[in-house]
């Protein structure tokens, strides 16, 4: 069948157009650039990129392009994983952005050229053998040339929202280029007069999932799709069966197509049922085992419909939430042998079995078995992330160090206020032992035995500080310093503060100990610093003197954070003159409200397809960070681990790139099938 169309081909003659197509997208990208206004801002940042951009973009193409033609997947990555904190992965807002970009880039290329890369992918289905064409055998998809267009764009120290929009310049000259090579490539197909088999070959078979992925890559602007409901369906069935026998003359019969469908009429509950729970374990994206589980799992279910006439009339009955649970976790493997799959199995099993010997079947019965079924999933997700969720949370709390440096600094103030403190352990409590707080509360967490033990310490030196009133008092204060100087070493190892900056207020804080184990004050009055002015309102704040600036300059000059803009070289080109808001669509308050409530909603053990680092991913939440800003997904692979931060998740929820298996149940799906049945469609 092939004999006369050599397998690479079609990949030869793309390597052959790598070159050309580099130095056209550089000329086209710049003309975009010089034609239109709002693209202005960016052609500093394309300055930068332009001189090696098609070497850069041909050599990666190329790359790419020899990894297919080797039968390997060019972008195939090794599983996401990390072991510890100094390992991790994290995907942040701005790899999100890359994500989106790279995304965008694609789908505008097979929104052009749907119909040539349907052929393409048919032809290299065919190739392996398989029944379908999946995307990721497509040597020549779109993606190849995003990921080249990326590479070549991220080779320069641009940012990623400048990466960003000069691939959204891109991504249309790209797509009419690759429509070119691809229309090119279907021209060769027929001409070696295969062009009926790759038309066709997979459409027995599609993929389960494409219908998902699709929307996902659409995004939030995708019209959503219209779907019937369970009370709907059985007022349509109702509708039919209230209708006389035929539609001749009365008592005519009207003669049907044996090789159609059963029609709904005078379909009764029970039949109804029995419809539905067929067109559920119709599904082909349920594994034999699975589908082995849920057929078992019907008995109970007629058993529940015979005494409980909602069952048919309620989507959100317990008993079709537990079937979605169930498949929905399910379907997320793609192995039956998969070891998790097997435990969940090996749990529903039992479960079954309590709902089918059950005497009497209940909606109560079924509601508390999906919190059984939820737990342990949530439960075996946890496992599955535990090992990384110690490290995941150390980071989460690393990011909220400088939010707590700034909060326990103004504590320390609030409690060192009429203190009888020296100026040099004034100082250190509020920066050096600040310091060894926060690395107590980033190490162990905010409310640690460890964290307040280092909280602790402040109030036990401004104690010790108190004139005793008597010899018992001096004694039981002679007692007491050797542990608190200990406490107060041990600190200052926590944080590896050199001898020159410990030494100094330790030895103060002795010398005030000295004084008062004589029956003197801790503060010579003498010497007495006069108390530190309260913060005042913002309009009745005194002007500091130059004195003073320049005495606290000095104080914080150790432990304030430099500012980027002081200490970084600024390029101008990417400063925000010109800001281009990345979520324009999301800028209402109802957007930004649906975007919290969702990712609000998720809870740990639900699965998801997102697209991460240039490629999709199936992969189930694991962990949420205590301060919601950190999430661990676990993926299909024992070892593939997805963190991510919030804002990369909004990201990706804003753009279409993250999507709930459970959005798109199984019963909803049967449900609308039926009625698809029902109209004659």
């Amino acid at each position: 069948m092939f004999s006369s169309l050599h397998p690479h081909e079609l990949l030869d003659h793309a390597l052959t157009e790598a070159g050309p197509l580099a130095r056209e997208l550089l000329n086209v990208v710049q003309d975009e650039l010089d034609a239109q206004p709002q693209h202005y801002p960016l052609r500093e940042g394309w300055r930068k990129v332009r001189s090696h951009f098609a070497a850069d973009f041909e050599g990666k193409l190329i790359e790419l392009l020899q990894a297919g033609r080797r039968g390997e997947d060019p972008l195939h990555r090794a599983p996401l994983q990390f072991g510890g904190l100094e390992s991790l992965s994290l995907v942040d807002e701005h790899q999100a952005l890359q994500d989106v970009a790279i995304a965008h880039v694609a789908h505008t290329a097979e929104e052009l050229s749907r119909a040539e890369l349907h052929q393409i992918g048919n032809f290299y289905a065919a190739l392996r053998g398989t029944a379908r064409a999946r995307e990721r055998d497509n040597p020549l998809r779109p993606a190849l040339f995003a990921h080249a267009l990326h590479h070549a764009l991220a080779a320069s120290p641009l940012g990623a929202q400048a990466q960003y929009e000069l691939m959204r310049v891109a991504a249309t000259p790209l797509a009419r280029a690759l429509h070119r090579l691809y229309t090119q490539a279907c021209v060769t197909l027929h001409a070696a007069d295969i062009g009926d088999m790759v038309a066709s070959h997979g459409n027995a078979r599609s993929d389960p999932l494409a219908h998902q992925r699709l929307a996902a890559a659409r995004g939030i602007g995708a019209r959503p799709q219209a779907h019937g409901t369970l009370d709907g369906l059985s007022r349509r069935v109702d509708a039919v069966n209230s209708k006389p026998q035929g539609l001749g003359a009365p008592g005519a019969v009207v003669p049907r197509d044996p090789q159609a469908p059963a029609p709904f009429v005078r379909t009764t509950g029970p039949d109804m049922l029995s419809r539905l729970y067929d067109q559920i374990l119709a599904d082909p994206r349920l594994l034999p085992p699975l589908k082995g589980l849920l057929a078992r799992l019907q008995i109970a279910v007629v058993r529940l419909a015979r005494a409980d006439n909602t069952l048919l009339r309620r989507q959100d009955h317990p008993t079709w939430a537990l079937l979605n649970r169930v498949a929905a976790h399910g379907m997320a493997f793609e192995r039956a042998d998969d070891p998790r799959l097997v435990d969940f199995l090996r749990f529903m099993e039992a479960e079954a079995q309590l709902l089918v010997d059950a005497p009497t079947p209940t909606a109560q019965l079924f509601q508390q078995a999906l919190a059984r079924v939820d737990a342990h999933i949530g439960q075996q997700a946890r496992q599955s992330g535990e090992r990384n969720a110690v490290a995941l949370a150390a980071l989460e709390r690393e990011h909220q160090r400088a939010e707590w440096r700034e909060l326990l600094r103004e504590q320390v103030d609030h409690q060192m206020v009429d203190a009888p403190l020296g100026p040099r352990m004034h100082r250190f409590l509020q920066t050096s032992w600040v310091e060894v707080i926060v690395t107590a509360m980033v190490r162990h967490g905010r409310d640690s035995p460890e964290a307040q033990a280092a909280m602790e310490v402040v109030d036990a030196v401004i104690d010790s500080l108190t004139t005793p009133r008597d010899l018992a008092d001096r004694e039981a204060l002679r007692m007491r310093l050797p542990v608190l100087i200990e406490r107060l070493s041990a600190g200052c190892d926590s944080i590896q503060l050199p001898e020159a900056r410990r030494e100094p207020p330790l030895s103060e804080l002795m010398a005030q100990h000295a004084r008062l184990l004589r029956g003197l004050p801790a503060l010579d009055p003498a010497e007495r610093r006069a108390p530190a002015p309260r913060r005042a309102a913002a309009g009745n704040a005194a002007p500091a003197s130059a004195d003073e600036i320049v005495r606290r300059l000095m104080e914080e000059r150790d432990s304030q954070v430099p500012s980027h803009w002081l200490s970084a070289d600024v390029d101008r080109g990417e400063l925000p003159t010109v800001p281009v808001q990345l979520y324009n669509e999301n800028d209402s308050p109802d957007a930004r409200a649906a975007l919290q409530r969702w990712i609000d909603g998720i809870e740990i053990g639900r699965w998801f397809h997102l697209f991460i680092q240039g490629d999709w991913h199936t992969a189930q939440l694991a962990w949420i960070g205590e301060g919601g800003q950190f999430m661990l997904f676990v993926g299909r692979e024992a070892d593939e681990r997805l963190p991510l931060t919030r804002r990369a998740l909004e990201a990706l929820l804003a753009n279409g790139l993250i999507t709930a298996l459970e959005d798109d149940n199984i019963v909803q799906r049967a449900v609308d099938t039926l009625m698809s049945d029902l109209d004659g469609g």
